[in-house]
Formats: C-alpha cells, structure tokens, sequence
C-alpha cells in the first residue's frame, strides 16, 4: 500500500518499465474509491483488469464529500478487509494516501466546479458534492496519469460529470463504465444496504421498483413514467423520496415530453436517515 504522491510516482515508472520490458507499451486503469470495498467495486476491478496491463486502486476518503465533519468520521472504514480483498483480485498498486497528502490545508483553495449541473438531482440535495469530488478525481487522474479510468454506472451524474471534466481539461484518459451490480432485491451493492434493518430492507427495494414501473411505461411518454414510479412507492411510509427524474443522456438535463428515445430515469429517497440513488435507461416513444 502506497501513502504518499512521491511513492506513487515511484511504483508507477517501476510498474511501467517492468511490463514495458514484456513488449508494448502498457496499459494503466484506475479505480478511484472511498473504501469499504464491496461486489461493486470488484467488477470494477475485474474489468480493469480484462482492459490494462497495471491496474491501479485509490482509497481516500474524501471529506469535500461530506456534509459535515461528523459524516465525513462516520463513513464505515474497512482498511484491513479492503487490502486483502485488493491483493486477492491481483491489483498491482494501492494508493491509500490520507487527507493531508491530497488536501494539504485541509481542503482544496483551487477546486473544479461542476457548473449548473452539479447543483442539480444529487447536487441539489448536497451542493458542494461533485465540486468535491470532481476537485480530487482530477487529481488522481494527474498523479496516475491512467490510459483508462473505470467507474459504475451506479451514480451516472457523477460519470456524466467527469466525463465533461475530461474533456474540459484535456486529460488524456479513456473511460469504461461497468453496468450496477445488484442484490436478489434488485438493490444496488452498496455499503449502506448492508446497514439497513430486514423491514427498512425491503422499504428500499421498492425504489429498483420503481424504476421498472417507469420502465415499463416508457412507450406511453415521460409524465407517465414518472407518474408510474410514484404510483410504485405511494403507501410506503418508510421512503422520504427526493428526486425522480428523466434525463437525456447526452445532456443530462429533464426530458421533455414529446421526448424520444433513449433516455434515464433518476432516483434518490433516503430509508432509515440512509440515503440511496439509483438509475435505470429507458427508451421513449
């Protein structure tokens, strides 16, 4: 495990000047993570794996994520379990570095901003999160310099902005995203699922739910979609829903409603004071 920027400099030219010596030149994937590794994050990796010759994990967790102080010492850390886990799928570096390796004063005085549309959906609901994560996803992108960066599809305004990000400011890296790994309940792996109590359990299955009713009613337009994932979740007073959507791909932006084709459906509610988002594509007619 590697904790510092200088380090990691080091291991990377050691890393690219092995594998140079095997043939071309090779191929390096980052998977940029918060910890508490989960079945989500291990597609992720595999599927680095499948595309690059060195395969890069980063953990920080990073506190311009976080509402508060509090929050940012309440996120679930892991890092025993998440070293083994990392050796056992073969990654060649991790990079763990702590807060201030990255954040020198605590925080960033020069920051990418997301722009409007990082004030909207997760953005409205905690504003200064993708300026924060955009901020240190460009800096791992500059320190590792990867031919090709992996994300979920779990969070797609967080893949979407990046991807703008990339392209704004020229960073020479490919994207590959891996579709959402789900549970039996059709929720998506993650680390607040496993919180959850069996009955706020099944409260929050209703939200894949949800996105199938809209799914299924795409061909009638986008009122009703969103008529029908609202219809899917009324009774159910354990949900505090907060947004639900349906974007155009390409902007990212509401849809209107002689919209059609391809498009996405938003969601985020939280269930039991925990917070979910999740997304399914449709196709409007």
């Amino acid at each position: 495990m590697i904790r510092t920027t200088e380090a990691l400099r080091t291991r990377l030219a050691e890393a690219r000047a092995d594998a140079q010596a095997d043939g071309a030149a090779p191929r390096v994937a980052l998977v940029s993570t918060i910890g508490s590794l989960h079945d989500g994050h291990i597609d992720l990796i595999h599927t680095a794996r499948e595309i690059a010759d060195i395969v890069v994990v980063s953990i920080f967790v990073n506190p311009l994520r976080f509402r508060t102080p509090a929050e940012f010492e309440a996120y679930p850390r892991t890092p025993d379990d998440d070293l083994a886990l990392l050796d056992s799928l073969g990654v060649d570096i991790v990079f763990a570095p702590d807060t201030a390796e990255l954040l020198p004063d605590g925080s960033a005085t020069t920051k990418v901003t997301a722009g409007d549309l990082g004030l909207r959906y997760e953005g409205r609901m905690r504003p200064f999160y993708f300026d924060g994560l955009l901020t240190v996803e460009a800096k791992l992108l500059h320190l590792v310099a990867p031919d090709v960066a992996v994300y979920g599809l779990r969070d797609r305004q967080r893949v979407f902005l990046v991807k703008r990000m990339i392209r704004d400011l020229f960073f020479d890296v490919a994207v590959e995203t891996v579709e959402t790994v789900r549970g039996d309940d059709g929720l998506p792996v993650s680390t607040r699922v496993g919180m959850l109590e069996p009955r706020d359990l099944a409260a929050a299955a209703k939200l894949p739910a949800a996105l199938e009713a809209a799914a299924s009613n795409a061909d009638r337009g986008v009122d009703a979609c969103i008529a029908a994932a609202q219809s899917s979740l009324m009774g159910e007073p354990r949900i505090t829903l907060e947004y639900l959507s349906v974007v155009d791909p390409v902007t990212f932006l509401p849809v209107d409603e002689g919209h059609g084709g391809p498009a996405v459906a938003l969601i985020a509610a939280s269930v039991a004071g925990h917070r979910f988002i999740d997304n399914a594509e449709i196709y409007l007619r």
